[in-house]
């Protein structure tokens, strides 16, 4: 986990920057997924540099941002200077430092391929998440993981591949509904509809 963490610092400062069609299509899925849903506290897993809290904070009132990499969360907080939200520097494999029962939304984008464990993430977002509090979750297709695509960055003039762990659908789905949570609707997404899809979202409630 500690090379992931500074792999993410080393990548921060250009992470805006460089074209990576996987994070531009996260963009696009999260706002066309959760345009229509009404949601007042937000807890964001991954936050990142804020690519995806800028349009959260335009529907919510109040989110919480975690993330393992310092840097990058300095260039959110550079990026996103708002009251509306607290970014915290926190490895997600531990404890969450939010109270239980408290949002109504969690987010996680392009996260959980680093997560090794996911049953932890899946029991924190139940005690975290209110009653019927929802959960979207956001990630590489599996069978784009399938064929050896990973986040990477060019660093120095050399390829930086970061680590990733391998989850099946059906892994991010049991874990879900053995915290608790019940699957609402899952939906693949593509850059080109003859390719393979890209993401996978799922969004998930607390009943």
């Amino acid at each position: 986990m500690n090379k992931i963490i500074d792999n993410y610092n080393a990548w921060a400062n250009r992470y805006d920057e460089a074209p990576n069609p996987t994070s531009d299509l996260d963009k696009i899925v999260l706002r066309q997924s959760l345009s229509s849903i009404d949601f007042f506290k937000v807890l964001e897993l991954g936050c990142g540099t804020g690519k995806n809290t800028e349009w959260l904070i335009t529907k919510a009132d109040s989110l919480i941002g975690l993330d393992f990499s310092k840097n990058m969360l300095d260039i959110a907080k550079n990026k996103i200077q708002s009251d509306k939200v607290t970014f915290i520097e926190t490895d997600l494999n531990e404890a969450w430092p939010v109270k239980n029962e408290s949002f109504d939304l969690a987010v996680i984008s392009l996260t959980l391929e680093h997560i090794k464990k996911l049953d932890h993430i899946f029991i924190s977002l139940f005690e975290k998440l209110k009653k019927g509090g929802k959960c979207f979750v956001s990630e590489l297709h599996p069978k784009k993981q399938l064929l050896g695509s990973k986040a990477r960055f060019i660093e120095y003039g050399e390829e930086v591949v970061l680590d990733a762990f391998q989850h099946l659908e059906k892994d991010y789905i049991q874990s879900a509904e053995n915290s608790g949570l019940t699957l609402l609707n899952k939906k693949d997404w593509y850059d080109d509809k003859k390719d393979i899809p890209r993401l996978i979202t799922l969004l998930f409630e607390k009943l």
